[in-house]
């Protein structure tokens, strides 16, 4: 068994505990997953099954989220999980007001991690150390933010805003909560999120564990094949000559590649004449050409 599934986690469950579940519903150990979830977050959580764990480091790294803000309460982990730090309730609090202050969390900007994260300082995971009361200086980290978008607004004694979130990885929804907090001047944590995109796979395609169960047990479960899970890397096509040297590890050089513009560093997706996927690869510029560098065979050729 060989594919991508693409998982709606649902509340309370780590992402490892996701994997272990699976491994119990298809029979399997080798699976893993890609872009972790909180235990208090759900939605969309890709998993990899058999030989396509390999690729799971070559899935682009857009995400998308629905999240709740709720304002006038911090808490020391940035979500409604943590420890209550503040609560002051804002009735006060507008819409335009909240509006007028989210462009500052859209770009490329710079924002402090929660305490309660799986970054490591020191070889320690912050929430390890945050458990066992130590003041750490969480380090700063320079994430992209494509987008916001207001979804709908409650007043109230503890006002909420729904969003909607489109990000590059390792972009942190509890940082823009509680920074959004900050402000408009009321402080907030996150109330709800739910992951809506993650690495190509969107949520109106996931499956539930029920479902994955019921579809395992009837022999009819289908998992995404690479090219679905890959379609935003581009294609390089060799002959199957070529193709043959490749997947025994060789540097290829050709003359010429069918891209409009090649970057060394970037990865392809391989193609052989009959257009099977067989790995991937990276590239050089040379004097005759290019060199083809294999990085990972998914397949031998023929």
């Amino acid at each position: 068994m060989d594919g991508f599934l693409n998982l709606n986690k649902p509340l309370g469950f780590t992402s490892h505990d996701c994997v272990a579940k699976l491994r119990r519903i298809l029979g399997t150990k080798k699976i893993g997953h890609a872009g972790t979830l909180d235990p208090a977050a759900s939605g969309v959580l890709p998993i990899a099954v058999g030989r396509v764990t390999r690729l799971l480091q070559y899935l682009p790294s857009q995400k998308a989220y629905q999240a709740t803000v709720r304002f006038g309460i911090t808490t020391d982990s940035d979500d409604l999980e943590g420890q209550v730090l503040t609560e002051l309730a804002a009735p006060q609090l507008v819409q335009d007001a909240v509006v007028q202050a989210l462009p500052q969390f859209q770009g490329h900007i710079q924002q402090v991690p929660p305490a309660f994260s799986a970054i490591q300082v020191d070889g320690q995971r912050l929430y390890a150390l945050a458990r066992a009361g130590k003041v750490v200086d969480v380090p700063m980290r320079e994430v992209d933010v494509y987008s916001i978008e207001v979804l709908a607004w409650r007043s109230g004694e503890f006002p909420e805003i729904d969003l909607a979130i489109s990000c590059g990885a390792g972009t942190y929804i509890r940082s823009i909560a509680r920074d959004l907090g900050e402000a408009v001047g009321t402080g907030a944590t996150l109330a709800a999120l739910c992951r809506t995109f993650s690495s190509g796979f969107g949520f109106d395609q996931s499956l539930t564990f029920e479902q994955v169960t019921e579809s395992a047990s009837d022999g009819t479960l289908q998992l995404a094949s690479p090219i679905v899970a890959l379609t935003g890397l581009d294609k390089i096509e060799l002959s199957d000559e070529l193709a043959r040297r490749w997947c025994f590890g060789q540097k290829i050089e050709v003359e010429s590649l069918s891209l409009a513009s090649p970057q060394p560093e970037v990865a392809y997706r391989v193609h052989n004449a009959a257009q099977d996927f067989l790995g991937i690869t990276k590239v050089e510029p040379i004097a005759s050409g290019w060199r083809c560098l294999p990085q990972m065979v998914y397949q031998h050729n023929g």
